[in-house]
């Protein structure tokens, strides 16, 4: 998941913002040398336990009842103001108003209380006829992903939040490639354009309800639910993760309009297109993956018990001297 800002008034167009408060990192498609394997070297937690992505392997995943539907507040209408979306060198980001007022939260769902804010979503991607998606499930992975990261109500600021295992929620969508463009994401993709440079960012403008980028209602009541960290780094175990189960459709054009995104660069060379934009994914350790009433799991086959061994033998053997005898 994109390392946070936490911007409290729009930005101009265009505007070229400061650098990344992580210090200098990079994924592999721009430079092994700053990759996911040297994050540790600048920011520990990236080393540490409960960190994503993960693959979610359905034959490990337990329902949980507890994981009802999801209030969302605010999400079926568009909001009043611009929102802002940049291109800060290593994914789009698609920043939302953050004041109190504009009650763009989440709630239920199993989420601790009270609510959780809406901040900003962003992108995930691979190249052209790559997938590019965080997380997987059952080592399916799809063209890109979706983050839409909320912060705790009862914290102050987003680094506030890094510091507590609840601190964050993030609703993480699959992008599954289609022939058709989703209307849905139109304006979005057309806002590339005003973000052909990293560092700059533009108002966005027709806004749009964020409900229509998520699965259609009876899919939000299919998802998975896991403890996990920050994808980039400081990789802080903030995370509460949802993963929805449904993947959303979007245009095979619109992946490419993301895969020519600038990137971050060493100053005076020429700009790249930005791609692999994703980390490579975590062991689960000990966690649990937990699934939603509506969810998909799968049954881990079971090995017969000890003491019913030697009955199963004798019974199969009885049963090849009964079908011996009876042959002709």
């Amino acid at each position: 998941m994109q390392s946070l800002g936490f911007a409290l008034a729009f930005l101009t167009v265009p505007m070229v913002l400061c650098g990344d408060s992580e210090g200098t990192w990079c994924y592999d498609s721009q430079d092994p040398k700053c990759g996911p394997t040297h994050w540790k070297e600048m920011a520990p937690a990236c080393g540490g336990p409960a960190q994503s992505p993960i693959n979610i392997d359905l034959h490990l995943v337990q329902q949980d009842p507890a994981l009802g539907p999801f209030i969302f507040q605010g999400y079926h209408s568009a909001p009043p103001g611009p929102w802002t979306l940049e291109n800060d060198g290593h994914t789009v980001l698609l920043r939302m108003d953050t004041d109190p007022q504009s009650r763009l939260e989440i709630r239920g769902a199993g989420l601790p209380l009270p609510a959780y804010r809406a901040l900003q979503l962003h992108f995930h991607w691979g190249g052209p006829g790559r997938a590019g998606s965080e997380h997987s499930v059952d080592g399916q992975r799809y063209p890109m992903e979706m983050h839409v990261v909320h912060m705790n109500t009862r914290y102050q600021s987003v680094e506030e939040a890094r510091s507590h295992p609840d601190g964050l929620a993030v609703l993480a969508v699959l992008l599954a490639e289609r022939d058709t463009d989703n209307a849905n994401f139109s304006a979005l993709v057309s806002g590339l354009k005003n973000v052909s440079e990293s560092g700059v960012s533009a108002n966005l403008a027709p806004t749009f309800p964020l409900a229509s980028l998520l699965p259609g209602a009876s899919g939000l009541s299919r998802y998975y639910r896991y403890s996990g960290s920050l994808t980039t780094p400081g990789c802080q175990p903030a995370v509460l993760w949802t993963l929805f189960a449904d993947a959303v459709p979007i245009g095979r054009a619109q992946v490419a309009q993301f895969q020519t995104v600038p990137r971050a660069g060493l100053p005076g060379s020429r700009p790249a297109p930005l791609t692999d934009n994703f980390r490579p994914q975590q062991p689960l350790g000990g966690r649990r993956v937990s699934a939603s009433p509506g969810a998909s799991i799968r049954a881990a086959a079971s090995a017969p018990a000890p003491h019913l061994a030697p009955v199963r033998g004798a019974l199969l053997g009885l049963g090849l001297r009964l079908w011996l005898w009876r042959s002709p």
